[in-house]
């Protein structure tokens, strides 16, 4: 049987690799967008000179919410089946919260970030929901220490009959 990533997941042993995603460049565009959107005008994500000379990390910094907001855009790549109407058609995943989540690291504009993912837990739930734990990962390149680590947890909700 010919299984999307998706149902893979679903059927993969606790503990092993969904995917590793590509590499996504964080720009300051990036950043200032998500400043603007979220409404929180701070220097140490927005203001390039004031960053280089005053903040702890001697430039702008990615927003920690910024970062984990790509885990969406990261785990797609990762498991190399992006949303589509006929992937929702077998089936949806949605957000059902997150577990612990640490910010470890820093993510300076115009730094690389990718996602590694790895099945921590599946249960069934009462309402008959398949809920799976995800061991997410936030690697920067070149850096020994990740910029976020977490669990995620997804709600698998079958077709509507």
């Amino acid at each position: 049987m010919d299984y999307t990533a998706h149902e893979r997941i679903r059927l993969m042993p606790i503990g092993e690799l969904i995917g590793l995603s590509e590499w996504l460049t964080i720009t300051q565009k990036m950043i200032s967008e998500f400043g603007a959107v979220t409404q929180d005008p701070d220097p140490m994500h927005l203001d390039l000179e004031w960053a280089a000379r005053n903040g702890p990390f001697g430039g702008t910094i990615a927003y920690g919410f910024l970062t984990l907001s790509l885990l969406t855009t990261l785990f797609n790549s990762a498991v190399g089946d992006p949303p589509s109407r006929d992937r929702h058609s077998k089936g949806a995943y949605v957000n059902y919260g997150l577990g612990r989540i640490r910010f470890v690291a820093p993510v300076p504009a115009s730094a690389r970030i990718r996602g590694r993912f790895a099945l921590a837990e599946r249960r069934e739930d009462e309402l008959g929901r398949l809920i799976m734990t995800v061991a997410a990962t936030i690697e920067i390149e070149g850096e020994e220490r990740p910029a976020l680590v977490g669990e995620w947890l997804f709600a698998w909700i079958p077709p509507h009959a």
